[in-house]
């Protein structure tokens, strides 16, 4: 998606546009995953066993592809502690346990959409959790306003770096493979067959280094990162998201599509693509109480 001219926001004057209707709908359908299967989490499921679950869960509802398969990460894992090597990301035999904080990310890609979400949650009570899922609010607000200020991609992220100390966490997000806090994502043309390579769907990393293609000879980065190549404003499109705090072996995140236009309204400039995903109304419920 080069370009996304006419999305209007959510609860604005506009409707969303049919194409990012669809990506709404299989960003939900993902979030929908996560709810069930967090339900279904109990002392002695393993990493793998919480990963399997969401496959089956959405590949029982058509889903057929993937931006990459999904996820599950618990305890210490939540945070990466030690991670070095890419292969450290995926799931394990660790077992989950009373009070341990547990994260579910998975991107699949339904009727040509692709979503990518990340889910925290715990398994008991754990205050040390919510204190995180609390402060991932204000980097929400923060990434928000910094796009539609047209920030350099590289200086919004320096500023999510310097809140999260302030707020006394490490980034964690510094530990995905180019320390990326996000990517675009785009649609995908359905085949009856879809590979995978170490996990991420063949045709989807095919696109990204299309766009790192087009986007090196036209100054811009389908990456946001740390570095020199994403020191360029917000590129119109659909963007996956996530801020990722870390504090003494526990780790939270959320990972949603932020979308950015051309428009020259600001409010119309970038918006996240749902205003009702599980960590935003489970802090609107909690504030209400």
């Amino acid at each position: 998606m080069a370009s996304v001219t006419s999305a209007t926001p959510p609860g604005a004057a506009g409707e969303l546009t049919a194409g990012l209707r669809g990506f709404r709908e299989v960003q939900r359908l993902a979030y929908a995953c996560a709810e069930a299967v967090a339900a279904q989490l109990k002392p002695g499921v393993t990493e793998r066993a919480a990963a399997r679950m969401q496959r089956e869960w959405l590949r029982e509802r058509g889903v057929r592809d993937w931006f990459h398969l999904p996820f599950a990460w618990f305890g210490d894992r939540t945070a990466f502690v030690n991670f070095r090597v890419p292969l450290q990301f995926f799931p394990t035999h660790r077992e989950l346990e009373p009070g341990m904080a547990f994260i579910l990310d998975m991107a699949p890609i339904h009727n040509g959409y692709t979503a990518d979400i990340g889910y925290s949650g715990c398994l008991g009570l754990n205050p040390v959790h919510d204190r995180l899922l609390a402060d991932l609010e204000a980097h929400r607000e923060l990434i928000l306003r910094e796009v539609r200020e047209r920030r350099p991609l590289r200086e919004i992220y320096a500023d999510v770096d310097r809140l999260m100390v302030r707020q006394g966490y490490a980034n964690r997000h510094r530990a995905y493979p180019f320390g990326v806090i996000a990517h675009k994502v785009d649609r995908v043309r359905q085949r009856r067959w879809s590979p995978t390579l170490f996990g991420f769907g063949t045709r989807s990393l095919r696109g990204l280094a299309s766009d790192a293609l087009h986007g090196h000879r036209d100054g811009w980065s389908p990456l946001w990162s740390p570095y020199r190549f994403s020191d360029h404003p917000p590129q119109p499109g659909l963007w996956a998201v996530e801020p990722h705090l870390g504090f003494r072996g526990t780790g939270a995140k959320f990972e949603e599509i932020l979308v950015v236009t051309d428009s020259k309204d600001p409010q119309e400039s970038a918006f996240w693509l749902d205003d009702d995903p599980p960590h935003v109304r489970r802090r609107q419920e909690e504030k209400a109480a």
